[in-house]
């Protein structure tokens, strides 16, 4: 998939399961409110300005990016779960 304009496809990071000191398997979720980190798998061209010249995209395909939890739109592409985000929705990169 080939993402429009100003919007980027990513792979959010699996939370980590926490395991009780029996072996239970607990339940976490990243609370809302707090950023989750993802890679950037495809992005758009840039959205285009007011005076016709498009606007570079400022993250690439392999950045690691930091995005609201529950930001976007979850989409399942080839069995795999993938968020599909504007760019402006992304809240910085890791370096």
């Amino acid at each position: 998939m080939k993402p429009l304009a100003d919007r980027v496809l990513i792979k959010v990071e699996k939370e980590q399961e926490e395991k009780t000191a029996g072996g239970l398997v607990l339940a976490t979720k990243a609370p809302a409110g707090v950023p989750v980190k993802g890679t950037v798998v495809a992005c758009g061209e840039g959205k285009f300005a007011p005076n016709g010249n498009r606007v570079p995209m400022q993250v690439k395909v392999g950045d690691t990016v930091l995005i609201n939890h529950g930001a976007g739109q979850t989409l399942k592409l080839d069995g795999e779960e993938l968020t599909l985000v504007y760019e402006s929705e992304i809240l910085g990169t890791a370096e």
